[in-house]
């Protein structure tokens, strides 16, 4: 067993086949990737990780007594996110926010993890088409991924406290193999601070810039040949180094830093066009 800790869900011990994924080039890279794309070079406050998520996904998965099969689904659900998270989305026009998940058959696949699976009497197809129902579900319904972010994100955006996100967590159940909430109170306040999390954060002009100018930079890079699209499967520092290579990527990393250009951007730019996203968590 392993021992892992998160400042949400305490400290926990976990099989050794994700003591193995963890050690994996794929996962470590999710470490370097920033939850919240580019929005850590205009707000450094907001600096977690995708592999932090990840791992959060899976520990909430393992306290409601979901299986070692979801919970590693939990771990690898994200493995296949660009540097810079959405950033990835807004570089490919992606409205629905998806990119990660168009690709992740082939990322998963070429990754080391299938090998690792196999070790542990798993097979890479039981993650690709197995029906994960804490994990997952679509939108406005309450899941693992959801619920993590939320709380995560929230946390790390100021919208949220720490001890508030933690006693919500004492009300959550599985109801019919989904997660429920057993207070009317908490349902209201989940709800709430998703709504909260969309409009304080995901669509707070500052980072809508952040993610934006971002994603234009590497957009432009890509058409000239000075980025390829495998650079965006690095982490973000590599990618960020690979940018300031050129006196232009330096400047426009500076910029962006700056909040140069800002107000004309938000007037003309790219703005990203958020996902809208609405939550409505299911009362046992």
């Amino acid at each position: 067993m392993i021992q892992v800790n998160d400042f949400l869900y305490g400290k926990m011990e976990l099989p050794m086949v994700f003591s193995d994924l963890l050690n994996t080039d794929a996962l470590k890279r999710l470490g370097g990737v920033h939850q919240s794309g580019a929005i850590f070079l205009v707000n450094p406050d907001i600096c977690h990780s995708r592999l932090e998520h990840a791992v959060g996904v899976t520990m909430l998965i393992r306290m409601l007594g979901g299986s070692e099969l979801e919970q590693i689904a939990g771990l690898l659900h994200d493995i296949s996110h660009t540097a810079f998270s959405h950033v990835g989305d807004y570089v490919y026009d992606n409205l629905d926010e998806d990119y990660h998940e168009k690709v992740f058959a082939e990322v998963l696949c070429k990754s080391e993890v299938p090998d690792v699976l196999l070790k542990y009497g798993y097979n890479v197809n039981q993650i690709l088409y197995g029906t994960f129902d804490i994990l997952e579900q679509p939108l406005p319904a309450l899941c693992a991924d959801r619920l993590d972010y939320t709380l995560r994100d929230g946390i790390h955006g100021g919208v949220i406290s720490r001890q508030r996100a933690r006693e919500f967590l004492t009300s959550i159940v599985l109801k019919d193999g989904k997660i429920a909430v057993n207070a009317e109170t908490e349902v209201a306040w989940i709800n709430e601070a998703f709504e909260k999390l969309n409009n304080e954060v995901f669509k707070l002009p500052l980072h809508l810039y952040a993610n934006g100018k971002m994603a234009e930079l590497i957009k432009k890079f890509l058409n000239k040949g000075i980025l390829v699209e495998s650079d965006l499967f690095k982490t973000d520092t590599m990618l960020l180094n690979k940018i300031r290579t050129s006196y232009e990527g330096y400047e426009a990393i500076k910029s962006i830093k700056q909040l140069k250009g800002f107000a004309e951007f938000m007037r003309h730019g790219a703005v990203p066009n958020i996902k809208k996203r609405t939550l409505n968590a299911l009362l046992v």
